[in-house]
């Protein structure tokens, strides 16, 4: 056979395939108008699940029906994003439940940060804040939440992400579960130090008090030591508090330099963490749904059918609204074996009609989908 002569009678498939999808591409848009007209939702899952069964039974193998399933499934999802880029562009996308405003009203805000003085949570609050901030601090990250769901704090700050460590999966979780929303988040740069009664001696500790992850991102330095008995604690700045209450030379702990100085104790050793680049990303959090009008990045989370391909499609709405997504990350789902809900971080503002578009259809599509923040 001549390959050319093939390749002509495929260029001329092709140029027919163009030409029918166009045809179909004009109706999705009398389709679209017809919705606008009676508020009909775009996507129609029963009637493509029909489309999808017609069209596989029109083929004469299992090879080709897999593929033509692939092909419509295409298909049929640029049709509904055609069809919300229409809405968006009629003004028939909804107003997001979000409030822009020029500024966060700090200056009088009261500020709840999880851990005791000294903790990290209270160095990135006075970075953002300023260091004469309105604060208190509470024992657990439930309990900030808590208290800014409730009302007792205006803002509060959570970390959510270790550069080394990862991420924090409770507060994922807890973002799902509150009614709280991200506005903001500043980052630092974490450096661990060794601490212990002044005059003590690294060869006096036998036990040493830390956070789990600090301890785990110190492992390198804490293989030379052994014989030390390792101690978790809800956070960093506990630990130094107990070691500073307690009065006993054998305990030491793992915590920030601003720990040390605030209950007193002394520096043994800068930087145990194994990582010179080691950071934290924390998270400004509020109760109410509000976004600044600059911000730059969006928080999602959302649920899918534990079906092949429907990340995928979810996934399609990013690149055809042409969206830099910057994170992914999922959490399995509370009672659902082996199903999980995906977090996605990624650039835009609520006020975008990209963003806009891409918000429409993740909401008609997915299971269920929560706007976590824009900031």
């Amino acid at each position: 056979m001549d390959l050319a002569k093939l390749r002509e009678e495929i260029d001329v498939i092709d140029r027919q395939i163009v030409e029918l999808y166009e045809q179909r591409m004009d109706i999705s848009r009398q389709v679209a108008e017809y919705k606008i007209e009676t508020g009909k939702k775009v996507f129609d899952k029963e009637r493509e699940e029909e489309k999808l069964k017609a069209v596989k039974s029109m083929v004469h193998n299992g090879f080709n029906r897999h593929g033509i399933e692939e092909l419509f499934e295409q298909i049929m999802s640029m049709s509904r994003k055609l069809q919300y880029k229409m809405l968006n562009e009629k003004g028939a996308n909804g107003r997001l439940p979000f409030i822009g405003v020029d500024r966060l009203e700090t200056e009088t805000a009261r500020v709840v940060y999880p851990g005791a003085e000294g903790a990290y949570t209270q160095m990135a609050m006075e970075q953002y804040f300023g260091k004469e901030v309105n604060s208190f601090h509470v024992d657990t990250f439930r309990d900030a939440m808590i208290a800014i769901d409730e009302g007792s704090a205006d803002f509060a700050v959570l970390p959510i992400e270790n550069s080394t460590a990862g991420i924090v999966n409770e507060i994922y979780d807890m973002l799902v579960e509150f009614e709280n929303y991200i506005v903001g988040e500043q980052i630092i740069r974490i450096e661990h130090c060794l601490m212990a009664l002044p005059g003590t001696e690294v060869s006096d500790i036998r036990t040493l008090y830390s956070h789990p992850q600090s301890l785990m991102q110190s492992a390198k330095y804490l293989q030379k030591h052994a014989s030390w008995k390792q101690i978790s604690m809800n956070n960093n700045a506990f630990a130094a508090k107990k070691v500073a209450e307690d009065g006993d030379r054998t305990q030491a702990a793992i915590a920030s330099a601003h720990a040390a100085k605030t209950y007193g104790l002394e520096i043994l050793e800068k930087g145990v963490n194994q990582s010179g680049s080691n950071s934290t990303r924390f998270i400004i959090v509020t109760n109410q749904k509000i976004f600044l009008k600059d911000a730059k990045k969006v928080s999602i989370c959302f649920e899918l059918p534990h079906k092949s391909g429907s990340l995928y499609h979810m996934l399609s709405h990013f690149i055809y609204n042409n969206l830099n997504m910057n994170k992914i990350e999922s959490r399995p789902i509370e009672d659902r074996n082996w199903e999980y809900r995906f977090f996605i971080d990624f650039d835009g503002n609520l006020a975008d009609s990209a963003v806009k578009n891409a918000l429409r259809g993740l909401r008609e599509e997915a299971r269920e989908m929560k706007i976590l923040g824009n900031y």
